[in-house]
């Protein structure tokens, strides 16, 4: 019975559900919406098909995550109307013997098949916490942050639009403004008071030019380089970018744990290995592709 089920999921109702299972945001908690039920307590019948608690819960770890977490909880009830119109659909399809027709007991093998390479790709291209670590010993630096504070001065070029009301600054002129400012700000004026009433940036003037912590490759390069380069408290020079001159004042800079920097290796390293290990599965496996039917393979 599980691995019909796993059949019927695999196969078609997956994308549906994805599909139909909507949840208003904020979702309230999962616990909130499960019922403390015996877990083989039949909870959806249809026809001869029965499903408890336990096999309707295991089902839900299979969806996809952005369905999972809505069928945790409010969806719930959607995603039980879904599964009962599939039940419906299977046993009218028994009911017709469509299960008996050889084209869909080969679509079935197939499916369970590729069910079984899914969770066996998934299986050889886990990372281990060795590589986890190693990788995170040799790329520290790619994991630190910089919270900072900035100014911008629009300079003529820039991408972004002149805000109503201002006068188009040539890069002379904006370059000008900058270092006037950061006179200002050396002889004691408050950095985010300047940046609330002089900065281009609309969306950091109205937090004293707040950027929050950022890594590496999350900012223009020239501030970037900049950024990394200043130790906590330090004031910039005027900093170019395509936007025009910046003004950066650090605030904190830290680095992550091992911990905390672990989700991230794991995306970085994981699609590398997941490639090795499939292509070195190939070319331990006996394959022949008949020439005649496939042609000579190019390289």
């Amino acid at each position: 019975m599980k691995r019909i089920f796993c059949l019927i999921l695999a196969a078609s109702s997956i994308s549906l559900v994805a599909q139909t299972v909507t949840v208003p945001l904020p979702i309230p908690p999962a616990a909130a919406f499960t019922p403390a039920v015996p877990a083989d307590k039949v909870v959806v019948s249809v026809g001869d098909l029965k499903i408890t608690a336990a096999q309707f819960n295991d089902l839900i770890e299979m969806l996809p995550e952005q369905s999972r977490t809505a069928a945790r909880g409010a969806g719930r009830r959607q995603f039980a109307d879904e599964l009962v119109r599939i039940l419906t659909l299977v046993q009218e399809g028994k009911r017709l013997k469509l299960d008996q027709n050889p084209v869909y007991k080969a679509q079935a093998e197939f499916q369970a098949e590729n069910l079984l390479a899914g969770r066996t790709y998934a299986e050889i291209s886990k990372v281990n916490d060795a590589d986890l670590r190693k990788y995170y010993e040799e790329h520290k630096g790619e994991f630190e942050e910089v919270k900072a504070r900035h100014i911008l001065i629009r300079a003529k070029g820039s991408p972004m639009p002149v805000e109503a009301g201002k006068k188009e600054l040539s890069e002379e002129e904006a370059l000008a403004k900058a270092q006037e400012l950061r006179k200002k700000i050396v002889g004691g004026a408050d950095f985010a008071a300047l940046a609330d009433q002089e900065s281009d940036d609309t969306g950091s003037k109205g937090k004293g030019g707040e950027l929050d912590f950022f890594r590496r490759g999350q900012m223009v390069p020239p501030f970037e380089e900049a950024a990394f380069a200043m130790k906590a408290g330090d004031l910039s020079e005027p900093v170019k970018s395509a936007f025009g001159y910046h003004l950066i004042k650090v605030e904190a800079r830290k680095e992550p744990t091992f911990d905390e920097a672990k989700a991230d290796i794991q995306r970085r390293l994981q699609p590398q290995k997941s490639k090795d290990a499939l292509e070195d599965l190939v070319k331990k496996a006996a394959v022949v592709l008949d020439p005649d039917f496939f042609g000579t393979a190019t390289k």
